[in-house]
């Protein structure tokens, strides 16, 4: 037994014992706080999202920016299911990113009329728990191109009622929307609800197929819903709208520069990606380019309030049966995507009040899209696409999330900076989004590593006021107004932790308590910043270390 001589002990050994015990309980101490503030950063984690007004709402109160990318495998020979696993997942929250549009294709889920593939299902299950463990809310997206798996993806053989039409392309994959006759008849056979074979129409199958998918996910709160159909087409109707368009930009033409033009001149022009860019640097500036749009706008509206509505409107009744909370998120015509304003409106419940779950999932593309001159998009036309599309949300008061945009493709000059240009606009217009595409490798270009991941407020303890971020100055600003009633705090992604220090954090009021919580395996991590239980309106102001030469220069490009 160890004695210990009390008489032989002096001051100094004292001070060091007693030196030590404090050492000890502060250790304790500090490793008790941390895990009470992991507990109650736990506490504080968004566990389900629904619809308020024109916000993404937690189970807090706090205002979600939802914020990710599509994830899309259009390829039968693979399932219809990418080889993105668990490195990927992990990666996207690494990235900052909350939010995935997982595309599933009709094919791959109904092969035969009313039969579901339970091995694809099993798939999408899979990838679903991958989002789930990382913390990644999902919306499943119906994709489709050139509506069939016989021109592209989406429908299956046998909901294709093509009527043995010729199948034509053009210069750009999505010409065969407008010189396909295959395919507009696929097209006008679906608006029509033509019977498959089965005798049950093709339109009414597909609605059952959503009803089928919904329910399976129903109780799933990583699954926040369904994107009804991936950029819905007119049909032979669309015929109507290139020479409008064309006799539109004749017109203006003729009065802004005097330089006549026949509709035949301008079609050839458009018939080859040369002759694309060119007619549309004639139009680069949004007086001439909103002429060119709105001479379509009443086809188009026709469209969209007729057979469109009426859609979507059978599809929201079919998922209302089984689901009254799974967020329905409603893309425009295809027309739209690069400035035709919507007609589109909100879908209503039974008993005839509007659906409060409903998001407007906008496309936005220049029309140089899927071309080499990609980098050349015009800022103003751009501008006025998503000045557009920010109008009908505010019109129709529903959450706005860019599905679609960018698809800027591999290392390309002038790439990164239009990125910038559309996460701008994102940052004026407060848009949710998730960037076309990712695919394995895209995390390798300058406008995915120093674009599409950025710094963002992802969750706020009130409404959001404004947000903006500088890359070459590293400089990122915020506001909002806070909640009294909100008692979690607001969370700002951060790519580089180690860039942010709190002395270059300014936080008005100059009060309550800023944390930097990293991101585990990863330099990425965010700035916490506790409520101060009051109704009233915050900013802060954070300065990034810029020291990537390589960030500076690509973004002045």
């Amino acid at each position: 037994m160890l004695a210990l001589d009390i008489k032989n002990i002096n001051m100094k050994h004292v001070q060091l014992i007693i030196s030590g015990l404090s050492l000890l309980l502060a250790i304790s101490a500090c490793t008790l706080n941390s895990e009470s503030a992991k507990n109650k950063d736990d506490n504080y984690s968004i566990e389900k999202i629904k619809v308020e007004g024109e916000r993404f709402i937690d189970q807090h109160g706090r205002q979600v920016l939802l914020n990710g990318v599509n994830l899309v495998n259009k390829n039968p020979k693979q399932g219809y299911i990418g080889p993105e696993g668990v490195q990927e997942f992990e990666s996207f929250k690494k990235w900052g990113f909350n939010i995935i549009r997982l595309g599933i294709i009709w094919d791959g889920l109904e092969p035969e009329p009313g039969q579901y593939n339970e091995e694809y299902f099993k798939k999408i299950d899979a990838q679903i728990e991958l989002a789930k463990a990382n913390g990644l809310f999902v919306f499943l997206d119906m994709h489709q191109d050139l509506f069939s798996v016989k021109y592209s993806d989406g429908a299956p053989e046998w909901a294709t009622l093509d009527e043995g039409k010729e199948h034509i392309t053009g210069a750009v994959w999505s010409d065969a929307y407008l010189i396909s006759p295959a395919v507009q008849t696929s097209w006008d056979n679906f608006w029509a609800n033509k019977p498959v074979a089965d005798g049950v129409g093709v339109q009414d199958r597909y609605a059952k197929a959503w009803q089928h998918v919904v329910k399976r996910y129903a109780n799933n709160p990583t699954v926040i819903g369904v994107d009804i159909m991936n950029e819905p087409f007119a049909g032979t109707n669309a015929q109507m709208f290139m020479p409008v368009m064309f006799n539109a930009y004749a017109q203006v033409m003729s009065a802004e520069t005097g330089q006549n033009m026949s509709v035949e001149e301008v079609m050839m022009m458009w018939t080859d990606t040369k002759g694309r860019y060119e007619a549309l640097e004639n139009v680069a500036d949004k007086e001439r380019f909103s002429k060119i749009m709105d001479a379509v706008y009443e086809l188009n509206s026709a469209f969209e309030s007729g057979p469109l509505q009426a859609f979507y409107q059978k599809v929201a009744n079919a998922i209302r049966e089984v689901s009254q909370e799974k967020i329905l998120f409603f893309n425009h015509s295809y027309f739209c995507n690069s400035g035709v304003y919507t007609a589109l409106k909100p879908f209503k419940l039974v008993n005839g009040e509007k659906d409060s779950q409903v998001v407007y999932a906008a496309h936005g593309y220049d029309l140089l899209v899927d071309t080499d001159d990609l980098s050349n998009s015009s800022d103003e036309r751009l501008e006025m696409i998503f000045e557009r599309i920010n109008a009908s949300g505010k019109r129709m008061n529903v959450p706005v999330l860019i599905g679609e945009w960018g698809a800027l493709g591999g290392e390309s000059p002038g790439r990164l900076e239009l990125a910038h240009k559309n996460l701008r606009l994102f940052e004026r217009f407060l848009f949710n989004n998730t960037y076309w595409a990712y695919h394995q490798g895209t995390e390798n270009y300058s406008y995915f590593k120093y674009g599409v991941v950025r710094p963002y407020p992802y969750v706020i303890a009130g409404e959001l006021e404004g947000y903006g971020y500088e890359p070459q100055s590293g400089v990122l600003t915020c506001s909002w107004n806070e909640k009294a009633d909100i008692e979690a705090p607001t969370r700002i992604y951060v790519p580089v932790l180690t860039n942010v220090s709190h002395k270059n954090i300014k936080l008005l009021p100059d009060a309550g308590n800023i944390g930097l919580e990293p991101i585990e395996g990863s330099e990425a991590g965010f700035v916490v910043i506790e409520p101060l239980g009051k109704n009233q309106k915050r900013e802060i102001t954070i300065q990034m270390k810029t020291n990537d030469a390589k960030v500076i220069s690509l973004s002045a490009e």
